[in-house]
């Protein structure tokens, strides 16, 4: 079976889609996948359906919704169960205390995208940043949308979702310092220009953009990006910037060439202290 939650959720075997429509059993499999050939337990299952108010017949419904997919599967499979034995029971199968979804093998996007954040963000950690920028920005390419964004999402899978988001834009960042590194910065100016207007407390992607724009020529245009940082921050939060903030708009005004490209600092590092 493969499998894709960066999106739209997407559940195929053998190419036909098992992804029911009906809100509830949709989370049942949604819930399955995540954890895909792992196992969920039943409980688990029951509070993501009904949270903290399951019906009385909550175990004969639960099992009821296990059929419902696994008639789904067994239609994908065809005739001759596609070599398995116990056909959709092979898929979909009952572990005591709970299921367990096996893909046989299939794709699944979320566990491509953790192996390549993974490796990326080691080569980030030794400073190896082309490959960095490459692994990080195949991550991110298999992102179509926000995480399971057609499911109706109970209390796990909306723990799951915010993690996987959460997760997209550690990678987002980290790539662009790949990419910054790299000497990248003309290219990078359209792209941090719309998150930060997307993010406007979100003082890393400012940093980034400040950068970019002092290292394109644009002095002026950096030190205006510090203060819609400021002004954001302090009409939302009451906050000042990070010392760190402080530190990049003063050499911003000095024209410190602690600003240009520099490959021997330390990852998450893009100015030197002075």
């Amino acid at each position: 079976m493969d499998i894709s939650v960066l999106g739209p959720f997407r559940a195929a075997q053998s190419g036909a889609s098992v992804a029911p429509t009906a809100v509830k059993p949709r989370k049942v499999l949604a819930l399955l996948a995540l954890q895909a050939n792992q196992l969920v337990s039943v409980g688990s299952l029951v509070e993501e359906v009904w949270g903290e108010s399951p019906p009385r017949s909550v175990q004969t419904t639960l099992q009821t919704y296990i059929l419902q997919l696994r008639t789904l599967i067994a239609d994908a499979l065809g005739e001759d169960h596609a070599g398995l034995p116990n056909g959709a029971k092979s898929v979909l199968v009952t572990e005591p205390g709970g299921y367990l979804l096996d893909t046989q093998g299939g794709v699944v996007d979320m566990q491509e995208y953790e192996a390549l954040a993974t490796t990326g963000h080691r080569a980030l950690e030794r400073a190896e940043w082309a490959a960095a920028s490459g692994y990080l920005g195949r991550a991110l390419a298999l992102w179509r949308g926000r995480a399971l964004v057609d499911v109706q999402c109970g209390p796990l899978l909306e723990v799951e979702a915010t993690r996987l988001e959460e997760s997209r834009m550690s990678v987002l960042h980290g790539r662009i310092e790949a990419d910054l590194r790299l000497g990248r910065h003309h290219e990078l100016i359209g792209e941090l220009a719309g998150l930060a207007a997307r993010y406007p407390l979100h003082e890393g992607i400012h940093e980034q953009l400040m950068v970019a724009l002092y290292r394109a020529g644009r002095r002026g245009d950096a030190l205006n990006t510090y203060r819609q940082l400021r002004t954001a921050l302090g009409h939302s939060l009451g906050l000042d910037p990070s010392p760190r903030i402080e530190h990049l708009q003063r050499s911003v005004l000095d024209s410190s060439p602690l600003l240009e490209v520099d490959h021997s600092l330390p990852p998450g590092r893009l100015v030197g202290a002075g």
